[in-house]
């Protein structure tokens, strides 16, 4: 049985992408897997959110999850604030992680461009805070985006570093996982890219009938097929490609066939595309409000998932910390 360990910050709210490219996939996962779920704060304190935000975004991400399937039974989900073995496990992995090489991720060359008056050491070192989330489980398997790919490499790399330093075999090389033939990337209804939070152009699973609405009127489309059979423009095929997740086969089929001889509506693909995505969320949004509403279930899986967590965290902390050759007197 493989571990699996995936995490999201507790940024925002889980959008359809999020949902199909991923929660669909771990709530399939957790009966044959030994599955860790958790909401990073942590990592969301790059961006400096107020008392108020930061505990009511986890409070959101933990109820999506569950609606979404996760089972606090089967599964870890447990907020990252809430292992403490987390933070110390962090500093020890600092100690051989060099400047150097956190400078030139990704993530952070992105991000010191793209808000230059906020270079935290939150950020430079974010990617060590990422491998000890990671190594503290020892996880086999660990779902990630493109985006992350050169993280989780660090996180490989910093578990090969440890073990070479101190002569052990401790740390698997942790691999990432995309699921296979199941994974989904769900476009955004911008005409380009796939869907996502900071791109301003996804579908919530919380949002409201009238919201999801006015959002699918307002995607972005083309002039229309001009020829019959003509290739599907990428807008268009965005469209399609969210018809085919929501939407009954009879009815992608007859928008495409409207397109394929240039009788398309596409104000009618929006309208019918709107209803089909009002219906797949409304009963996930229900359980959400349902579920965010009732304190005593979240601290309970809360306080579930911190316990199994720092079962697992706990033991690797203390092997960790005798193979570095600390002793307590």
């Amino acid at each position: 049985m493989d571990t699996v360990l995936s995490g999201i910050r507790s940024t925002g709210n889980l959008h359809l992408g999020n949902y199909f490219g991923a929660v669909r996939n771990f709530v399939k996962m957790q009966s044959d897997n030994n599955c860790y779920f958790f909401i990073a704060d942590y990592h969301s304190l790059t961006t400096y959110p107020t008392p108020e935000n930061l505990h009511n975004n986890v409070k959101m991400v933990l109820a999506e999850y569950l609606a979404s399937g996760l089972d606090p039974e089967k599964s870890a989900i447990f907020v990252q604030s809430d292992v403490p073995e987390i933070p110390e496990f962090y500093l020890l992995l600092a100690m051989n992680a060099y400047v150097g090489e956190l400078e030139r991720t990704t993530t952070f060359k992105d991000k010191i461009r793209t808000q230059p008056e906020n270079v935290n050491a939150g950020l430079l070192t974010y990617p060590v805070l990422m491998a000890a989330d990671i190594l503290i489980h020892n996880a086999d398997k660990v779902p990630v985006g493109k985006d992350q790919e050169q993280n989780l490499e660090m996180a490989r790399k910093f578990a090969r570093r440890f073990n070479h330093m101190y002569k052990v075999e401790y740390f698997k090389d942790p691999e990432p996982y995309n699921f296979g033939e199941d994974l989904v990337k769900v476009p955004g209804l911008d005409g380009t890219g796939k869907m996502g939070k900071t791109a301003g152009n996804g579908l919530y699973l919380i949002d409201d009938d009238a919201t999801i609405r006015k959002k699918v009127m307002r995607a972005v489309t083309d002039t229309g097929p001009t020829e019959p059979n003509s290739p599907v423009a990428e807008p268009i095929r965005n469209l399609f490609t969210i018809m085919e997740l929501v939407s009954t086969p009879d009815t992608l089929l007859f928008f495409k066939e409207k397109y394929s001889d240039c009788t398309i509506r596409y104000g009618d693909l929006k309208k019918q595309l709107a209803e089909d995505i009002v219906r797949f969320i409304k009963p996930i949004r229900e359980r959400i409000t349902d579920i965010i509403s009732d304190e005593d279930y979240l601290r309970k899986v809360a306080r579930l998932g911190a316990e199994k967590a720092r079962t697992s965290a706990s033991k690797t902390l203390k092997d960790v910390r005798q193979i570095i050759g600390f002793r307590t007197f």
